[in-house]
């Protein structure tokens, strides 16, 4: 493939490399190989950026490999196809654009130094010592394609080891390299990325993006926001089934521990399940009947307490028998108490379900909405309700996002017990400490109050948040003026980013607990803007492309 150069790119390398060198190396691709070997004299004389110096930071876990290897590709002299509509190349190319602009680099190099293991103290591990690991290059790259491409770990895997552009991202040798990674490794290593280092990472990629588009640094800002609900991995709950996934759980975990420690409880423990399993499913089978005889009815009414009485009460049993079997794993076997944390948690679940169960059934008593747990094994799962034609309930959490006028999404955040209108001040607040050139937030009557009209105005110039019902005459003069008007029909265009989060992943939650979602949804928002600039940067190529075909057509 020969690489096309516009007149100022052919320029730059003319003036880099000398005549001699010109008459040697005949086509233009050759001549951008040279020009990137001796990229950091250049990179020197057109930044006064420092650059990271390697050769400082002698450990074992590094930052990227400082040493072409034998038959690699450099990261800037990567040929990534323009005309491509994959989300690949887009990612890749933002990726390299990261790389090849020195400020960026240095920024984005300094907060991946950052990222290493922590060890049992909490504290990070030494790098000095120890086998090489990934390198944070690698592992930003494998991040932003996972969260890009809505890929699951096996997918990520089979690119780092078989997708050849990927791999030359990635610094692996095209030449006798056959390093490969294992699923469980890129797991490990993807996990070493927290929220707070990710929104960092975002706002160096988000003013880089800015700086791409030509955007002079006080320019004004229209910023968008809304929120969507991003779900967890979980099933439908109802109390019975949380019931049996809890008693489930202490039942095999109970057999985990007395097989490490030699004790013989829990020999039956796979009978155990079955049997809890018919009893919850008799509960399951009895309530679906739709009997319209009042004695049938009644009958069967009663079988359905019964059998819920007899679910309770061995899954009540089976927890005397988990308590007995503590017991003996730390008085007897001498089990530190660190190692019981799981199973005292699934015992403190199956206890609180029996109780609202029993509450519920048999006691006839409405189970409050607060005191309600929707999942035992994601358990900051919310039953989120946003009145959606053909969705009526969604199980997850809320997450608002902040996007400017140039498809950027400027910041966001995960809402725990939250509403639209309890975080849209807190959103601008956070927006107008970043970014002092805030002129506009667009929301929807969700983040509406008095109180939320009456701050907004005094945080941003002209905030665009419609009131729910009916308007006064001083705000309906407000919403009427072209302004307003203009943001708010331009509102709806945050829309197109959220469903861009979505299909690249955002809809459904895998990783667990509330750290692993936070970082999920923070990896999403970093990797959205990637590719953002990146499909930028590629619209770019091809126009420079298809300039210089027409240049040598009309020669």
């Amino acid at each position: 493939m020969v690489i096309l150069l516009s007149p100022r790119q052919d320029r730059r390398v003319r003036e880099h490399v000398t005549g001699g060198q010109v008459a040697e190396i005949a086509d233009k691709q050759r001549i951008l190989k040279a020009l990137f070997r001796q990229r950091p004299a250049l990179l020197a004389a057109s930044s006064s950026v420092p650059e990271y110096n390697f050769d400082q930071h002698h450990t074992m876990r590094q930052l990227i490999t400082p040493q072409l290897p034998l038959g690699g590709v450099d990261i800037a002299a990567i040929v990534i196809d323009a005309s491509s509509r994959d989300d690949i190349p887009r990612l890749l190319r933002g990726l390299q654009y990261i790389y090849m602009t020195p400020a960026v680099r240095a920024e984005v190099f300094s907060i991946l130094a950052e990222l290493v293991p922590v060890g049992d103290d909490g504290a990070p591990v030494d790098t000095t010592t120890g086998r090489p690991g990934m390198t944070q290059w690698q592992i930003l790259v494998l991040g932003m394609l996972r969260l890009g491409l809505n890929a699951d770990y096996d997918r990520i895997g089979e690119l780092a080891n078989q997708h050849r552009t990927v791999r030359q991202m990635l610094g692996v040798s095209d030449f006798a390299d056959e390093t490969t990674w294992h699923v469980q490794t890129l797991k490990d290593n993807l996990r070493l990325f927290t929220p707070e280092l990710l929104e960092r990472i975002n706002a160096v990629v988000v003013k880089a993006g800015h700086a791409v588009v030509n955007k002079s640094p006080g320019d004004a800002l229209e910023v968008r926001c809304d929120s969507f609900v991003v779900e967890t991995n979980v099933h439908y709950p109802t109390d019975t089934n949380l019931l049996y996934d809890a008693v489930r759980k202490v039942i095999e975990t109970s057999a985990g521990l007395c097989d490490a420690a030699a004790l013989s409880d829990w020999r039956q423990h796979d009978y155990n399940v079955r049997c809890l399993k018919k009893a919850y499913r008799r509960t399951q089978q009895l309530k679906r009947s739709r009997a319209k005889n009042e004695t049938k009815r009644a009958a069967r009414d009663a079988e359905l307490r019964q059998a819920y009485v007899d679910y309770l009460n061995l899954a009540q049993s089976f927890l005397v028998r988990a308590a007995i079997t503590r017991a003996k794993l730390l008085n007897d076997k001498g089990l530190p108490v660190f190692l019981l944390t799981a199973l005292d948690d699934y015992v403190g679940h199956a206890e609180r379900q029996i109780g609202q169960i029993r509450r519920r059934v048999l006691d006839g008593e409405r189970i409050p909405h607060a005191e309600k747990v929707f999942s035992i094994f994601e358990p900051h799962t919310e039953w989120i309700t946003k009145g959606k034609a053909g969705v009526p309930v969604e199980l997850g959490l809320r997450v608002a996002v902040t996007e400017d006028q140039f498809g950027f999404i400027l910041s966001h955040r995960v809402m725990q017990k939250e509403t639209d209108d309890q975080v849209a001040v807190p959103l601008v607040e956070d927006l107008a400490r970043r970014f002092t050139n805030l002129a506009s937030v667009s929301m929807d009557k969700g983040f509406h109050s008095p109180d939320n009209q009456k701050r907004l105005a005094e945080i941003v110039p002209f905030p665009v948040l419609p009131k729910k019902g009916r308007c006064n005459a001083v705000e309906a003069q407000r919403e009427a003026t072209s302004r307003f008007r203009r943001l708010r029909h331009q509102h709806s265009a945050v829309e197109s980013a959220i469903n861009a989060l979505e299909v690249h992943g955002l809809d459904r939650c895998p990783d667990h607990g509330i750290a692993g979602f936070q970082r999920y949804v923070a990896l999403a928002v970093v990797a959205r803007n990637v590719h953002r600039l990146g499909a930028i940067l590629l619209a770019e190529d091809a126009e420079e492309q298809r300039e210089d075909r027409q240049r040598q057509r009309a020669a």
